[in-house]
C-alpha cells in the first residue's frame, strides 16, 4: 500500500461513519466530471449541424435541442459537484474535529513536565493549523482528484467514438504532464515538506516570543532585530522558499506547457490530416471537437497537481500529529491507594529529562516528615526545581521511587495526589478572567466567606480595594493589570483557598519588590501553618529557620541539616551563605 493510500486510510479512520460521505462525495465528483464533459459532445453536434447546413445555416435543424441538452448537463454537473463538496466538507470537518479532540485528550494525559519550556506557538500550530490542512485535502482536493482522474478514462472512451489518432495524440501531453508531476511530487520533495513545516513552526514560535517581548524592546529602545530568532526564522523561510521555487522552475514550466499546449500538436497534425484526407468536412469536425475538449483536460491536470501537493502536506501533518500524540502518559494504578499522612520520601531517585543524557538528579534520597518545613538550596542548575516538580509527578524517576505517606506516587490516582499539593512558583499564571474565577480554580465550591478570608490571609485586601469591580474585575481588560508582586499574592490566595496539606514554594518571592515581599512573607505564615512545606529560595535568609535544609550540587544531595549545623560544617552551604551575605553588603562606590 502506497503512502498516499495509508494517509487517506488514516484520515478516513478519524472520520468514523462520516467516511461514507467522503466516498459518496468522490462518486458524485466523478459523475460531475463525466456530466461536465458531455456538453462538449452536444456543442460538437451543433457545430456538425451548422457545417452540414452551410451555406443555409438557418435551415439547420436540432440545434436548439442539442443546446438545451448541453445546458441541462452543465447544470447537472454543477449540482453533482455541489453535492460532492457538501458530503466531503461534512466528512472533513468531522476529521478535523476528531483529530483535535484526540490531540487535546492526549495532551491532558501528558506528564505536567511536558509543558515546561514548550513553545506555545509551535504547539498551537501542530494542533490547530496543521490539522486544518486535512480539510483542504478531504473537502476540496480529493473530490477534485477523483474528477480529474475520471477525465482521462472519458478521453479513452471518446477515442473510440471520434478519431482515435487525434485521441492518442491528446494523450501525449497527458503522459508528459504525469511524468513531470511525478518528478515534482516524489523523491526529495518529501524532505522539502519536512523543512517547510519546520520553518513554519519556527516562525510561529518566534512570532509568539516576539509579541510577548515587545514591552522589553520598547522599554530599552531596541529595534526589531534585537529578536534575532524571529528575524532568522523569517530569513530562513525566505531562503528556503526561494531555493524551493527555483528548483521547480523548469519542471513546472514543462508541466504548464504540456497541459496547455494540446493545440500545438492538434493544429499541425490536423492540417496534415486535412491535406491528405478524403472526407475534409468530417476530419475538420473531429479536429474542432478536440480543440474544444482539450482545455478541460488542462484544468483537471492542475487539480491533480494540487491534490498531490496536499497529500504530501497531510503526510507531514500525520507525522507531526503522531509525534505529538505518541508521548507516553504517566501510568495510572488499577487500584489507587490513599496515603496515610503527608510525609514525603525520595529513595535513590535518578532522573534525566527526556531527550537529554545529562542526569538532572543522581541517587537522591530525602526524607520529609509530615508537618515540618524543609528547604532546598544550591546553585542554579543543581536540581532544586526538578526535585520540587517530581513531588506532584511532573515526571517519573528513571530509577528509585518517591512516596507520600508511604505510598508510591505511581500507586496514587492523579486527583488524590494533586488534591494534597499546593504550588506557588515564581512564574505563577493568572488567566484572563475575573479574580474570583482565578481563585475558584483551587476550590470551585468555595463560599464567599472562604474567598474573602483567603484574600485577606494573602494580604490582598489593598489589591481588591483598588480594582474597579473588586474580585469580579477581569484581568487584562480596560487597563487592569497587576504587578508581579500583586500577582504573586493572588497566587498565594489561591493556594490558601485550596488548603492542601503539602505546600511547594519555588522562588515564590523572586520578582517581588521589598514591600510586596514583606506582605508575601506574612501570607506564607498563614499558608504553611501545620503543613508539610518544601521551599526553594536563592535568598538564604528566608530558609534559615527551616526544620531541615537540603543542599544540592549538580543533581546530587551533598549535605543536609539545620542552618546552624550546616554553618558549622563549613562546606557547600556555608560557602553559599557567605556569598549571599556578601552580596547584601554590595554598594555602588562613589567616584573619588
Amino acid at each position: 500500500m502506497s503512502k498516499n493510500n495509508i494517509s487517506l486510510t488514516r484520515l478516513f479512520g478519524f472520520a468514523g461513519s462520516y467516511r461514507y460521505l467522503s466516498y459518496l462525495g468522490c462518486l458524485l465528483s466523478g459523475l460531475s466530471a463525466i456530466a461536465g464533459l458531455l456538453p462538449y459532445i452536444f456543442i460538437w453536434l451543433c457545430v456538425r449541424l451548422l457545417f452540414a447546413a452551410v451555406p443555409e445555416i438557418s435551415g439547420a435543424q436540432g440545434i436548439v435541442g442539442y443546446g438545451l441538452w448541453a445546458l441541462a448537463l452543465t447544470i447537472l454537473s454543477i449540482l453533482l459537484y455541489f453535492g460532492a463538496l457538501m458530503c466531503t466538507h461534512l466528512s472533513a470537518f468531522r476529521v478535523s474535529r476528531n483529530m483535535k479532540s484526540k490531540a487535546m485528550h492526549a495532551i491532558m494525559d501528558f506528564p505536567l513536565g511536558y509543558f515546561e519550556g514548550k513553545d506555545t506557538g509551535r504547539l498551537r500550530k501542530q494542533i490547530d493549523d496543521n490539522v486544518d490542512m486535512t480539510e483542504t485535502l478531504l473537502a476540496h482536493n480529493l473530490p477534485d482528484m477523483v474528477g480529474a482522474l475520471t477525465t482521462p478514462i472519458a478521453v479513452l472512451v471518446f477515442l473510440a467514438i471520434f478519431d482515435w489518432k487525434l485521441g492518442l495524440l491528446c494523450l501525449v501531453p497527458f503522459a508528459l504532464a504525469f511524468l513531470i508531476l511525478g518528478r515534482m511530487t516524489g523523491g526529495d520533495n518529501a524532505k522539502s515538506m519536512i523543512r517547510y513545516q519546520a520553518c513554519l513552526e519556527r516562525m510561529s514560535s518566534s512570532a509568539v516570543e516576539y509579541v510577548r517581548g515587545i514591552p522589553v524592546v520598547k522599554t530599552f529602545q531596541q529595534t526589531v532585530y534585537s529578536f534575532k530568532d524571529f528575524h532568522e526564522a523569517i530569513a530562513s523561510y525566505g531562503k528556503w522558499a526561494t531555493e524551493y521555487s527555483h528548483s521547480f522552475r523548469i519542471p513546472y514550466t514543462i508541466f504548464s506547457v504540456s497541459i496547455n499546449g494540446f493545440f500545438a500538436l492538434l493544429i499541425p497534425v490536423g492540417i496534415l490530416m486535412l491535406r491528405n484526407g478524403v472526407d475534409f468536412s468530417s476530419k475538420l469536425l473531429d479536429i474542432v471537437f478536440y480543440i474544444l475538449f482539450t482545455p478541460v483536460c488542462a484544468v483537471m491536470m492542475n487539480k491533480i497537481m494540487y491534490a498531490s501537493e496536499s497529500i504530501q502536506q497531510v503526510q507531514m501533518v500525520l507525522t507531526k500529529f503522531d509525534q505529538l500524540t505518541d508521548c507516553k502518559p504517566l501510568s495510572q494504578p488499577r487500584k489507587p491507594l490513599t496515603p496515610r499522612d503527608t510525609s514525603i520520601r525520595f529513595e535513590h531517585v535518578t532522573f534525566a529529562y527526556p531527550g537529554t543524557t545529562d542526569k538532572a538528579l543522581v541517587d537522591v534520597s530525602l526524607d520529609l516528615e509530615a508537618g515540618h518545613t524543609y528547604a532546598l538550596v544550591g546553585a542554579s542548575g543543581s536540581g532544586k526545581t526538578t526535585v520540587a516538580t517530581m513531588i506532584p509527578r511532573f515526571w517519573d524517576p528513571d530509577s528509585g521511587r518517591i512516596t507520600i505517606g508511604g505510598i508510591d506516587l505511581k500507586d496514587m490516582d492523579e486527583k488524590t495526589l494533586l488534591d494534597r499539593i499546593s504550588f506557588v512558583f515564581q512564574d505563577n499564571r493568572l488567566f484572563k478572567t475575573t479574580i474570583r474565577e482565578n481563585l475558584l480554580m483551587a476550590k470551585p465550591d468555595a463560599t464567599e466567606h472562604e474567598l474573602q478570608a483567603a484574600l485577606s490571609a494573602a494580604q490582598c485586601d489593598d489589591i481588591i480595594a483598588n480594582l474597579p469591580a473588586g474580585v469580579d474585575t477581569t484581568l487584562g481588560t480596560k487597563g487592569t493589570y497587576l504587578s508581579g508582586g500583586e500577582m504573586q499574592r493572588l497566587a498565594l490566595a489561591r493556594a490558601i483557598l485550596k488548603d492542601a496539606p503539602i505546600v511547594i514554594l519555588d522562588e515564590a518571592t523572586a520578582f517581588a519588590d521589598p514591600e510586596n515581599e514583606a506582605r508575601i512573607q506574612k501570607a506564607f505564615e498563614r499558608l504553611v501553618t501545620g503543613k508539610t512545606v518544601l521551599m526553594i529560595a536563592h535568598r538564604l535568609s528566608s530558609v534559615k529557620h527551616a526544620d531541615r535544609i537540603f543542599v544540592l550540587d549538580h543533581g546530587r544531595l551533598v549535605e543536609s541539616g539545620t542552618h546552624d549545623e550546616l554553618m558549622r560544617k563549613k562546606q557547600e552551604y556555608a560557602r553559599l551563605y557567605e556569598e549571599f551575605t556578601t552580596s547584601l553588603s554590595w554598594k555602588v562606590a562613589k567616584e573619588a
